[in-house]
C-alpha cells in the first residue's frame, strides 16, 4: 500500500485524531485514512532484556502493549508475556537481588520531566512503594549481591549536584549519605562482591573522565590514575570489579584513538594486561560473572556490536547477527548470557546465548504490525568525502522504487548528542518512508560522532561547530552524484542536537533542502545553556563551548539558528515536549515565529505531557502521522 495524496482539511480544534495533550499550529487535520495506513508501522513493538529472574524461572523484559513501556516477565523462550507493572508513565526496572519472590525495583518520571523516581514493587501483595522524595532527580546505581542496599544519586540538596547515597530498598526512610559533590558528576558503576567498595567515575566530557575506588566504610575515595605516559586527557568507559575485588576491568583511550580493555590492580594501580590491543574499535560494555570470573564485553565496530567472551586466558568472539547488543548479564549459573539485540531489519528483542556452544535463543518475537518482514530494507554502509578531506561514515537505506529513471527523494536523518552515533537499528518510521512514501533515508555520522576515535570525536568542538554542518553540504554533493537519488528533493530531520543540525542546514543550504523537521532541537546555544537543567549545564558547556567566554559568545551569536532564521525559506516542522528538561520548550517558541516571518510554511506540534521526545504512544503515533503528512506535502512534490 502506498500512502495516498488525500487532501487534508484545515487544522481544527475538534480534530478527533489529535490527542488531547497536543497543541498544534499550521497543521492540517490528519485524515483518518492516513492514520489507518500508518497503523501497522506504528504497531511495531520492541522488547528489551532487563535481567534473569532470581528464582531461575525466566527473564524480565521491557515492552509496550498499552500507551507506555512497562515491565513483563517471560518464563520460557517464545512463551507468553506476563505484564508486571501497570503504571501511567513509561516504566523501567530490574529484579531486586537476593530475593526469590519477584520483587522489582522501578524507575519512572512524570510527563517526561526526567526527575526520575525509584519505587519497589512487591510481587506478593502487588503494592508499589515510592522509595524517593517524589520531586528530585534520582538515578539507579548498582545493587549489593544480597539486595540489602543499592547506590542512588539525587539532587535534592540544591537541584544541581547529584549526591550519592546508600539506600535500603526495604527501609528507604533513612538513606545513608556516602558522598556530597560540588559541581561534579560522579557515575557509580559497580560494587565489589562483599559490598565494601564502589567503582565510580567522574565525568567531565566524553573526552575526559576520572575513575576512582570508593571505600564504603571509611568514605574514602581513591583515584585510579591513567597508565604512565598517557598523553593529555583520558576518557574512561565502563568499569567492573573482578570477583576478588582486588582488580578491575576498565576501558580507556590512554594508548590511542579507541577505548581498550585493561586489567588494573587496585592496590598498585598497575595496568597489568591490555586485552584488546588488536581491536581498532571502542570497547562498549563490560560484564563480569561474579562466580567464574569470566568476562563478556562488546565492541562498537562501525556502529554494530561484536560480542566477546574471556575465559581464563582465552578470548573468543561469539557469533551474533548484525545489530546492537545491550544490557549484558550472566545467568546465575554462568552458562549463559542474556541481552537485548536490535537488528537493522527487525525490532529489538531479548536473546540468550549458551556459552559452551554459542547457541543463540530468541526469547521474544516482537510484533511488526502484520507487515511482511521480507520487505524490510537493510542499509548500506558508505563513506563520503567532506570539505577538508575527512571521510564521513553513513548508513544509506534506498527504496526498491529508486532507479535512474525514477529517482528517490531523500531524507537525511541526523542524530543528536552531538557525541552520539547512529547505529543500525530497526525503526518502523524508516521502513514507512522507504516502503510507503518511496523516500530514501540517509543517516550520517558527521564529525563529532562517537565510535570513530577520539580525534574524530573532537572535530566539531566549540568554535568548530559548523564544520559538522559542512559535512551535510558534502553529503548533498554525494547525493547529487547518485543516479537513483533526487538532489532536488531533499529534506533533513533531527532531534535534540540533531534539531540544531536541521536548523543550521536550512540556513546554510536553503536552495538545496526543501524541508526540515526539528524535534526537541536547539535553536540558540546561549538560551539553551541558560535554561537547560542545572545539573546538565556544565556538561554541555564542555562540549558546545562556554557562553560566558566572550570569544565563544561571539561564535554562538554568529552560528545560532535564531540569528540566521531570516535565511530559512524551506518548509519547517517543529515538534517539542513542553516538559523537556534538556532542551527547554522555549527553544521551539523562539524559532517557529522567526521562520513564519519569512512566509515559509511552519507546522508546530507541542505536547503538554512529554519531555525530551515523545514517549506516550498516542502522542508518538500522532507526531509520526503529522511528519509523514508534512514530508508528503513538501518533499514529494517536484
Amino acid at each position: 500500500m502506498m500512502i495516498t495524496s488525500t487532501v487534508a482539511a484545515p487544522a481544527a480544534e475538534n480534530d478527533p485524531l489529535r490527542p488531547p495533550a497536543m497543541d498544534v499550529s499550521g497543521v492540517p487535520a490528519v485524515p483518518k485514512e492516513l492514520m489507518d495506513q500508518l497503523r501497522q508501522y506504528q504497531s511495531v513493538r520492541n522488547a528489551g532484556f532487563r535481567g534473569w529472574a532470581p528464582d531461575g524461572k525466566g527473564i524480565l523484559i521491557q515492552t509496550q502493549f498499552g500507551n507506555t513501556m512497562q515491565l513483563h516477565r517471560v518464563y520460557e523462550p517464545g512463551g507468553r508475556r506476563e505484564q508486571m507493572t501497570f503504571l501511567d508513565e513509561p516504566t523501567d526496572g530490574r529484579f531486586l537481588k537476593g530475593t526469590q519472590d519477584g520483587t522489582l525495583l522501578l524507575q519512572l518520571s512524570a510527563g517526561g520531566n526526567e526527575n526520575n523516581q525509584l519505587l519497589r514493587f512487591d510481587r506478593e501483595d502487588g503494592r508499589v512503594i515510592l522509595l524517593t522524595d517524589g520531586t528530585s532527580r534520582h538515578t539507579f546505581g548498582p545493587q549489593s549481591e544480597d539486595g540489602s542496599f543499592l547506590i542512588v544519586a539525587h539532587n535534592a540538596r540544591n537541584g544541581r549536584d547529584m549526591d550519592l547515597f546508600r539506600l535500603d530498598p526495604r527501609n528507604p526512610a533513612s538513606p545513608e549519605k556516602l558522598m556530597e559533590v560540588e559541581n561534579e558528576l560522579w557515575d557509580p558503576q559497580d560494587l565489589s562482591l562483599d559490598g565494601r567498595k564502589l567503582l565510580m567515575s567522574r565525568y567531565v566530557s566524553i573526552n575526559e573522565s576520572y575513575p576512582a575506588v570508593f571505600d564504603m566504610t571509611t568514605k574514602v575515595r581513591t583515584p585510579i590514575p591513567p597508565p604512565p605516559g598517557a598523553p593529555g586527557k583520558v576518557s574512561f568507559g565502563h568499569l567492573a570489579f573482578a570477583p576478588d575485588g582486588k582488580t578491575a576491568y576498565v576501558s580507556c583511550d590512554a594508548r590511542g584513538e579507541f577505548l581498550e580493555l585493561a586489567v588494573v590492580d587496585l592496590q598498585s594501580f598497575e595496568y597489568k594486561t591490555w586485552l584488546t590491543s588488536d581491536i581498532r574499535w571502542n570497547v562498549d560494555r563490560i560484564e563480569v560473572d561474579p562466580k567464574s570470573g569470566n568476562v563478556a564485553f562488546t565492541v562498537n565496530a562501525d556502529g554494530a556490536s561484536d560480542l566477546y567472551l574471556i575465559e581464563g586466558r582465552e578470548r573468543r568472539k561469539l557469533e551474533t547477527p548484525l545489530g546492537i547488543i545491550e544490557s549484558l548479564q550472566f545467568s546465575d549459573d554462568g552458562t549463559q548470557l542474556g541481552f537485548t539485540l536490535a537488528k537493522p531489519n527487525a525490532p529489538a528483542d531479548a536473546y540468550t546465548i549458551l556459552l559452551t556452544n554459542g547457541v543463540l535463543t530468541q526469547w521474544t518475537h516482537s510484533e511488526v504490525g502484520g507487515l511482511n518482514p521480507a520487505r524490510f530494507i537493510v542499509p548500506e554502509r558508505i563513506q563520503f568525502p567532506s570539505f577538508d578531506g575527512h571521510h564521513i561514515p553513513a548508513y544509506v537505506f534506498k527504496p526498491r522504487s529508486a532507479t535512474a529513471t525514477s529517482k528517490a527523494p531523500v531524507l537525511i536523518n541526523i542524530h543528536g548528542g552531538p557525541e552520539s552515533q547512529y547505529r543500525p537499528f530497526f525503526t518502523g518510521f524508516d521502513q514507512l518512508l522507504l516502503n510507503e512514501l518511496g523516500i530514501a533515508v540517509i543517516r550520517p555520522n558527521v564529525r563529532g560522532s562517537d565510535g570513530y576515535g577520539k580525534t574524530y570525536l573532537q572535530l566539531d568542538n566549540a568554535e568548530k561547530r559548523e564544520d559538522s554542518v559542512k559535512d551535510i553540504g558534502a553529503l548533498l554533493d554525494w547525493i547529487a552524484a547518485q543516479p537513483d537519488l533526487d538532489k532536488d528533493r531533499v529534506a533533513v530531520y533531527g532531534g535534540s542536537y540533531g534539531g540544531y543540525m536541521v536548523l543550521a542546514s536550512l540556513t546554510h543550504f536553503p536552495e538545496r533542502i526543501k524541508a526540515g523537521v526539528d524535534v526537541v532541537g536547539i535553536a540558540n546555544f546561549v538560551t539553551f545553556l541558560k535554561n537547560t537543567s542545572e545539573y546538565r549545564r556544565d556538561l554541555r558547556r564542555a562540549e558546545y563551548g562556554d557562553e560566558r567566554d566572550p570569544e565563544m559568545l561571539k561564535v554562538f551569536e554568529r552560528i545560532n539558528p535564531t540569528n540566521n532564521a531570516h535565511k530559512i525559506h524551506s518548509a519547517l516542522m517543529v515538534a517539542h515536549g513542553k516538559n523537556d528538561p534538556r532542551v527547554p520548550f522555549s527553544e521551539a517558541e523562539l524559532i517557529a515565529p522567526l521562520v513564519r516571518k519569512n512566509n515559509a510554511p511552519v507546522w508546530t506540534v507541542y505536547a503538554d505531557n512529554e519531555g525530551h521526545g515523545f514517549a506516550k504512544r498516542d502522542n508518538r503515533d500522532y507526531v509520526t502521522a503529522v511528519t509523514a503528512m508534512f514530508l508528503r506535502e513538501f518533499l514529494l512534490t517536484k
